[in-house]
């Protein structure tokens, strides 16, 4: 943990995710290898959904972090980490109501600002790598056909550069990954939860089969799954495919 940065600068790629995969099967990363780009061909949220960005206004980079001691079962942690670094950095320049929307999308009020797209490589029962992908809508106004995108120039009025808001993530990035090795989910949970988008809200959600039903976010498991309250006080457990928030 904490090599400085090397940074690389590419104008278009399909993917910094699938860049920084490939450089890292090449040997070719080491910890800490941040790949950015100003154009995204192919980038991709969750779920294979498709991310819409204008080139040259917004912050699409990957983050190669490697270990040695991240037990599996503990790999959710990343997801909080990553989540409280962005956080923490957008309440620092005021960005209004900053929510995070399980699992991995970023708010200002009602509207995404953020998405994150994690992928572990695995050895064993440990995370060897983790290569963090993450898309800040900062300077792009306009979204076509997405009425729930926003930016923080959209939500601001100001003007951010890019490079300056690099830095200022990696450096809480920097400062959460710190010893993640030795904590739990447990541990790390609270500060996550407390920013949970629509927690204890009566909200609608749909089922894998596209079946609307109400329920209440409640907490989230040491998994990551998402326990919603249900109907006379049911306790139900969802993973990631299994359900998605409408709002």
């Amino acid at each position: 943990m904490g090599e400085l940065p090397r940074i690389i600068k590419l104008d278009a790629t399909d993917s910094t995710n699938v860049y920084l995969k490939d450089l890292l099967r090449s040997g070719n990363a080491s910890e800490n290898t941040v790949v950015v780009a100003k154009k995204q061909l192919k980038g991709r949220g969750q779920m294979g959904s498709s991310w819409q960005a204008e080139e040259g206004k917004n912050l699409t980079f990957s983050i190669l972090k490697s270990f040695d001691a991240l037990q599996a079962i503990h790999q959710f942690n990343l997801n909080i980490c990553v989540s409280l670094s962005i956080c923490d950095v957008l309440t620092e320049l005021s960005i209004p109501n900053v929510s995070v929307k399980w699992p991995n999308d970023i708010m200002s009020g009602s509207l995404k600002i953020c998405g994150i797209l994690i992928e572990n490589i695995m050895k064993g029962q440990l995370v060897q790598n983790s290569i963090i992908g993450i898309g800040l809508n900062v300077n792009q106004t306009t979204f076509e056909n997405l009425d729930k995108a926003g930016s923080l120039g959209l939500v601001t009025g100001r003007f951010f550069d890019l490079d300056e808001l690099l830095q200022q993530i990696l450096v809480r990035l920097d400062h959460y990954f710190e010893g993640i090795e030795e904590k739990t989910v447990t541990q790390l949970m609270p500060s996550y939860e407390r920013l949970l988008f629509r927690k204890d809200k009566p909200s609608t959600f749909t089922d894998a089969n596209g079946e609307l039903f109400m329920g209440f976010i409640r907490k989230i498991s040491s998994s990551g799954k998402l326990i919603l309250e249900l109907e006379d006080h049911i306790f139900q457990e969802f993973d990631l495919k299994e359900v998605s928030l409408l709002y």
